[in-house]
C-alpha cells in the first residue's frame, strides 16, 4: 500500500489546492466535458498526455496503448474514437509516438517468437506494419538508435493512415465536420513535441 498511499497524499493535496483556488472548481468540471482533442498515446510512464502540453481536466479525451496502436478490430479504442467524435465532437485527434518506445524496439526485436498471448500478439501485429516501411528489421549495431528513431516516425505515419480510413472517419469527413487528424512524435529528451503530418492536408481528405 506504500504507491498507494503516496498517490493518496498527493491526491489530496492537489485537490485541496485546486479548492483553495477556485471553489468551484470541481463543481463546474463534474457538470460536463468539452475536449476539443482526442489524444491516441503511448502507454509508456513517461509520456502523461496532460502532463507534456500542460492541459488541463477537461481539456483533453485519452486513449493509450503499447505504441499508439490503431486497429479497427480493437473495440476498446474504437469506442473512444466513436464516443469522442459523435458525442463530444472533438475537432482534432492527435496520435502520439514518442522515440525511446519499448513497444517498438521488442516488435523489431522479438521476429519469430510464437503468438501466445495478448502482448505477443499486438507486438507481431506491430511488426507486421511496420515491416514494409523499413529496409530491415535488424540494423547494424551502430545504427540501432537512429533505426529505431525511424521506426517511430515510420509507426506514427502508419497508425494516422489508418485511422484516417477507420469507418468512423470517413463517415465524419462525409458529413462535412470539422475534424482534423495530427501525427506527432514526442522526443524525451529535449521534451518538445513535434508534428509529423495531418489529415486532411490543404483540404483534402485522404
Amino acid at each position: 500500500m506504500n504507491s498507494l498511499n503516496h498517490l493518496l497524499v498527493r491526491n489530496r493535496s492537489w485537490a485541496t489546492e485546486q479548492q483553495w483556488r477556485d471553489p468551484s472548481y470541481f463543481s463546474q468540471l463534474a457538470k460536463s466535458q468539452h475536449p476539443e482533442i482526442l489524444w491516441i498515446g503511448c502507454s509508456d510512464s513517461r509520456v502523461p498526455a496532460e502532463t507534456i502540453v500542460r492541459a488541463q481536466p477537461g481539456e483533453l479525451f485519452v486513449h493509450r496503448n503499447i505504441a499508439n496502436m490503431v486497429e479497427e478490430q480493437d473495440d476498446n479504442l474504437m469506442s473512444v474514437v466513436q464516443y469522442a467524435v459523435e458525442h463530444l465532437g472533438v475537432s482534432s485527434i492527435v496520435i502520439c509516438g514518442h522515440y525511446g518506445c519499448g513497444g517498438i524496439q521488442s516488435a523489431l526485436s522479438t521476429q519469430n517468437v510464437p503468438v501466445k498471448d495478448s502482448l505477443t500478439r499486438r507486438l507481431a501485429s506491430l511488426r507486421c506494419s511496420l515491416a514494409p516501411h523499413l529496409v530491415t528489421l535488424k540494423p547494424p549495431e551502430n545504427e540501432e538508435t537512429e533505426h529505431l528513431k525511424k521506426a517511430v516516425y515510420a509507426n506514427v505515419q502508419v497508425q494516422l493512415n489508418k485511422l484516417s480510413k477507420t469507418a468512423i472517419i470517413q463517415r465524419a469527413w462525409q458529413q462535412n465536420k470539422a475534424l482534423t487528424l495530427f501525427g506527432c512524435i514526442y522526443d524525451m529528451h529535449t521534451g518538445f513535441l513535434n508534428v509529423l503530418a495531418q489529415y486532411p492536408d490543404d483540404g483534402e481528405v485522404p
